[in-house]
């Protein structure tokens, strides 16, 4: 039970961490509406890969800085709580304000802004799995990466189709998400 948890946990968490993925995606599907199937795994790809690493890029800061400072292992609830509030609110925001940008430039450059750009709150989810070992969090990166890849391969086919009409959308559901994860996260460590 404790493994479903997990996995459907980190899913969620995976689906609210790649809307801005998605959002990006359905753009560059606007933006290059003859793309090839290779050409598009390459931008899920590079997608799915950003939200692998951020996360254990942030789970190594905090870790190290953990075995230094101890005493915030306390305060991981708190801070998790904070970030996901704060992330899943300005996803929400954005997602209510209305539609974003025009059409995203997909050269190899900007996929690597983009994929930065989309992945940043990544890095501080990472921070979130402080209180976790190396396999756990390793194991929720490849979980997050590959609903990411899912994600992203959806938005490119979708925004080719039917344009960025759902982008705002797909921001509210990310934000919600992250908002409920974060609240779960702080509800089960203080129980």
């Amino acid at each position: 039970m404790h493994i479903l948890r997990f996995i459907i946990e980190s899913v969620l968490l995976g689906v609210g961490l790649a809307m801005d993925a998605f959002s990006v995606s359905l753009a560059n599907g606007m933006n290059e509406p003859a793309m090839k199937r290779s050409r598009a795994a390459l931008i899920a790809g590079t997608f799915a890969l950003f939200q692998f690493a951020m996360p254990m890029i942030g789970w190594f800061l905090i870790r190290t800085l953990m075995e230094v400072f101890s005493f915030l292992r306390k305060m991981v609830p708190w801070i998790a709580l904070g970030l996901l509030l704060f992330i899943g609110g300005k996803m929400l925001y954005e997602g209510l304000k209305g539609p974003g940008e025009g059409k995203a430039d997909v050269g190899t450059g900007a996929l690597i802004l983009q994929g930065i750009a989309t992945s940043i709150d990544a890095l501080s989810v990472g921070f979130t799995f402080a209180n976790d070992g190396f396999a756990k969090a390793f194991s929720a990166s490849l979980i997050i990466m590959a609903v990411t890849f899912a994600i992203c391969m959806a938005g490119l086919y979708l925004g080719k189709k039917i344009g960025t009409r759902l982008s705002g959308k797909a921001s509210i559901l990310g934000g919600v998400v992250l908002i409920l994860i974060g609240i779960e996260i702080f509800v089960s460590s203080m129980l």
